[in-house]
């Protein structure tokens, strides 16, 4: 499970940086070491890198081996040549106080702009220059993947959109990954923690009573999968489940998607110093879904909209 750091970047409640610090610590120790964030997450890289500094100075050099910091360049389509993809590069390295960065996923905005098989040429060299150590994606859709690897690019993973409601990765994306030797990074997996105790037997939310702009996002694309009463049954058949299992609904949200093909982790949102889950998200790995499981939750996908058709593979929400 990776903590997401897009919580960082506004829209989810005001960063004390310094309270913000302690929570880091706080996941790290209880084993939650991954981080995952981006370029232009706000300050999300700036906190890696005072979090780098403060584990060195406190814990000794050999603590910075036990975590990973995976960020994301996301740069405007146009002309990429290697000193504007280095000096990016060289710009995140120096926000998070590192001679290599863990893990560097690239988004592209435009497949027309056929640049981005050029940046990533780049970006594989710098890999061989030791700034990169892994190599991979964002929001690409399968076409444009495989139009990568046919390239020789070595990349390790692709992270899209995948959760109980946003299963379109199950069409195609997860099998081909999976014959390519390419993981899956999963996001929006809790759906801005709709899927949750929380929203169990609520009315339809609004704007005014959506606090984050992970919920706005998320609530466009329960629309989209079904709406809100269709959503209310999938609550109640996640509520059942997770009485069966003793765990949170949160829990079972998650485990279901860490059980897919190709699947190396979920990110869940770390709301840094506002709210944590950290206890619960723990309960994600000492159990399994069975068959029955499965069962339950399957009526509610056979009514539900194919997100396939209706806004095509993974990442193309963002095209």
């Amino acid at each position: 499970m990776l903590n997401g750091m897009w919580q960082v970047s506004g829209g989810h409640g005001r960063i004390n940086p310094e309270k913000a610090l302690a929570a880091m610590f706080a996941y790290v120790d209880a084993g939650f070491t991954t981080w995952d964030l981006a370029d232009h997450y706000g300050p999300a890289e700036d906190f890696i890198g005072e979090f780098r500094t403060q584990l060195e100075k406190q814990r000794g050099k050999d603590a910075l081996n036990n975590i990973q910091t995976f960020t994301k360049w996301v740069p405007r389509p146009g002309k990429m040549t290697r000193q504007v993809v280095e000096k990016n590069i060289d710009i995140s390295r120096q926000r998070m106080q590192t001679d290599c960065l863990d893990l560097l996923q690239f988004h592209w905005w435009d497949y027309g702009d056929e640049n981005y098989l050029t940046a990533l040429h780049h970006m594989a060299d710098l890999q061989q220059d030791g700034k990169i150590k892994h190599l991979a994606l964002t929001n690409f859709d399968t076409e444009h993947l495989k139009i990568i690897l046919d390239a020789g690019i070595k990349i390790v993973s692709n992270q899209v959109q995948f959760s109980l409601v946003d299963r379109r990765p199950l069409a195609k994306m997860a099998q081909f990954c999976q014959e390519k030797g390419v993981h899956l990074l999963a996001y929006g997996t809790l759906c801005g923690g709709f899927l949750s105790e929380t929203y169990l037997g609520q009315p339809t939310p609004s704007r005014w009573t959506m606090k984050t702009v992970s919920q706005r996002k998320y609530y466009n694309m329960i629309r989209a999968w079904g709406g809100w009463p269709l959503f209310q049954e999938l609550l109640q058949v996640l509520a059942k489940i997770a009485q069966k299992h003793q765990r949170s609904m949160a829990n079972i949200a998650v485990r279901y998607i860490l059980e897919q093909a190709a699947v190396a982790g979920a990110i869940v949102g770390a709301r840094l110093g506002i709210q944590g889950h950290i206890e619960d998200n723990s309960k994600v790995f000492d159990f399994q879904l069975d068959e029955a499981d499965y069962q339950a939750l399957e009526p509610i996908f056979q009514q539900s909209q194919d997100l396939m058709m209706v806004i095509g593979d993974c990442g193309d929400e963002y095209r």
